[in-house]
């Protein structure tokens, strides 16, 4: 039978399989020091060192993109269909993990929320009324702090 001294308050202890398991929440930041588990077979005992939990407060941001409507094709004439963009944003340079459809050209801002902390790239192609994309435009790199 397995047994448990320290456990946090949020995590549950499995005594059967000695797993030690939870998800803690926004209250719960902080280090959870001087655990130990231990084991037993009912004559000798076995723990494990004691170990500690650190719960760290995560936070999310947005971004907001701004948008250029294109005025002409990439042959140079004259843009007259236009449907809306497609934005696509990633962790690293030209790979676009995400995307979303925005299908008001008349939108010159979209807020991408709920990014975790770091570095976002972004890039925007517009949308035909036929559903056609254009090239993307250069990427962008935004910091979420």
């Amino acid at each position: 039978m397995f047994g448990i001294t320290g456990r946090p308050a949020w995590a549950a202890f499995d005594a059967g399989t000695g797993t030690l398991y939870g998800t803690p929440g926004p209250a719960d930041v902080a280090t959870y020091a001087n655990i130990v588990i231990s084991v037993s077979d009912g004559r000798a005992t076995a723990r494990l060192p004691a170990f500690s939990i650190a719960v760290q407060a995560y936070s999310f941001g947005s971004v907001t993109v701004s948008l250029t409507p294109p005025t002409e094709n990439t042959d140079g004439t004259a843009l007259t269909n236009l449907a809306g963009y497609r934005l696509y944003w990633g962790r690293q340079p030209s790979s676009y993990t995400s995307s979303i459809g925005i299908t008001n050209p008349g939108i010159t801002a979209y807020v991408v929320e709920n990014l975790a902390s770091g570095t976002y790239y972004f890039a925007a192609t517009a949308v035909n009324g036929s559903g056609v994309e254009s090239d993307p435009s250069p990427g962008v790199a935004a910091v979420v702090p």
